[in-house]
């Protein structure tokens, strides 16, 4: 079987790191519970100038190197490399931030898996024909049988894909989302998208 996961919200606890630095550069007091939309400028309250600075500092390679792994993820995905499954990570990161992605996985013993930018949601000053990006196009050539996503802006992603089973991973931004059908599944942690993987 092939799989897409997702980096951020998904392997890593970025939103809760985005509190932080919102509090330390804007004295925004967002608690991670209260972070309702995945648009981090209309959560924080930020107008362009800040929300320009709040990606440029949470993009740092230093930054996004001390990301804590959601618990679960990494066993649960080489558990599946091991059993002769593919893993693909799709972030919606900026290219710059490629290599820090990279050392993040390798460092949480993620080196097997094939990690690929696609600039899912145009902000992204695109590297033409560098392996490492995924052109839309070449996306849509790609086939999955499980995603592992939390972003509701991402789902227009899978609309090619109807078999897809799309594990949903349980954050305070997607709650309130419709989800387009039943192959979508509300997942709270890596142990019950394990589960739904088994059945």
């Amino acid at each position: 079987m092939k799989f897409y996961v997702d980096f951020d919200d998904c392997l890593c606890e970025t939103a809760k790191s985005f509190t932080v630095i919102a509090k330390e550069l804007f004295n925004r007091d967002v608690p991670y519970e209260k972070v309702r939309f995945f648009n981090l400028q209309k959560s924080f309250d930020l107008n362009d100038e800040e929300y320009e600075k709040l990606m440029l500092e949470g993009h740092k390679p230093e930054v996004l190197l001390s990301y804590k792994e959601t618990p679960g993820a990494s066993e649960t995905i080489n558990e599946w490399i091991d059993a002769g499954h593919e893993v693909y990570i799709i972030t919606g990161r900026p290219f710059s931030a490629y290599d820090a992605s990279r050392q993040w996985l390798d460092e949480h013993n993620l080196k097997r898996v094939t990690l690929y930018s696609l600039d899912k949601y145009g902000r992204d000053s695109f590297i033409k024909n560098s392996k490492f990006n995924l052109s839309l196009d070449d996306y849509y050539k790609m086939k999955f049988d499980y995603a592992v996503e939390d972003s509701p802006m991402a789902f227009k992603f899978f609309d090619h894909l109807p078999d897809l089973k799309v594990m949903v991973f349980d954050r305070p931004w997607n709650r309130d989302a419709e989800f387009p059908g039943d192959n979508f599944t509300r997942c709270v942690d890596w142990k019950y998208i394990r589960e739904q993987v088994r059945k």
